[in-house]
């Protein structure tokens, strides 16, 4: 088993676990070098949990696994809702975004869904994704979050991937969903340090009421379970263009034992390997592996 374990978020399902990591592995270097700490891991020592497969569908016969999916695809509820709070979230920081009108708050019409999908086309966070892989990203995270087989073989990636030597666990996106259930379901783990990047875990309806375990409490009351022992460090990061890292502190959900912070990724607000490169996040890794 690795000291150090990632998992990947969404969209990643032509991918798989040594290309993942053959990509994540530099950024995460540069990263400690910023933090003064080069060094402190080889590469051997970092494992990728990958889950993308299970949203792969057998046989396809498509360029590049792409399912051809258009805006009518776009499922009422759940769907609906989350393109709502990207449309949302991208409009309050890229100025070249077209705001929501009141009627088009939850994306609750085939015409409003098309403007959504249009307006975040020609959005810098969205810049370079094609309109069927936005909307297979909808379904990704209604998936993981409403289809129990899909969220327990995904979360079994990562129990498995964590070893008694584990003492780092960085997430990204979906994939921080992913992580926190999985160390919530270890009655006993050596993590000490888990770094969530670009994190939805704030959501709440969409996300934070619906994870497992359940949150307790009710309301602005509800809090999440802390996901480890009192040796836990847990630190999340959000860049302030990242669309998917609604919430950008996570403190109010989870604790103030939770560190935030906020960064700025550029033109590539959600990439991973944008926010493994900034010292903050080395600095977090190095912490668990000192």
């Amino acid at each position: 088993m690795a000291p150090v374990v990632c998992v990947h978020g969404m969209g990643q399902q032509v991918l798989g676990e040594d290309r993942l990591r053959a990509a994540w592995w530099p950024a995460l270097c540069d990263g400690l070098r910023r933090a003064g700490a080069e060094g402190l891991v080889a590469e051997p020592d970092v494992a990728m949990a990958f889950y993308g497969d299970l949203f792969r569908p057998a046989g396809q016969m498509l360029a590049v696994g792409d399912l051809p999916y258009t805006a009518e695809d776009v499922d009422e509820g759940f769907e609906r809702e989350l393109l709502a709070a990207w449309w949302h979230a991208t409009a309050e920081t890229d100025p070249d975004v077209v705001p929501p009108d009141a009627q088009d708050t939850l994306v609750s019409t085939p015409r409003s869904v098309q403007a959504a999908l249009r307006a975040l086309s020609g959005s810098r966070f969205f810049a370079d994704v094609a309109l069927r892989l936005m909307v297979a990203d909808l379904k990704q995270v209604r998936a993981l979050l409403t289809d129990q087989e899909t969220r327990e073989r995904a979360r079994s990636r990562m129990t498995e991937a964590i070893g008694a030597d584990t003492r780092v666990v960085v997430a990204h996106s979906l994939g921080s969903v992913v992580a926190y259930e999985a160390l919530c379901a270890l009655p006993r783990h050596g993590v000490r340090a888990l770094v969530t990047i670009g994190s939805p875990l704030g959501i709440r309806n969409l996300v934070f009421d619906r994870l497992q375990p359940a949150p307790t409490g009710s309301g602005t009351h509800a809090r999440g379970q802390w996901p480890g022992g009192e040796e836990l460090a847990w630190t999340n990061l959000a860049g302030t263009g990242d669309a998917v890292a609604l919430v950008k502190d996570l403190r109010p959900v989870f604790g103030e034992r939770l560190r935030s912070g906020v960064l700025e990724n550029g033109m590539h607000a959600h990439d991973a390997t944008s926010y493994l490169t900034d010292a903050l996040c080395g600095r977090a890794i190095a912490e668990g592996l000192a």
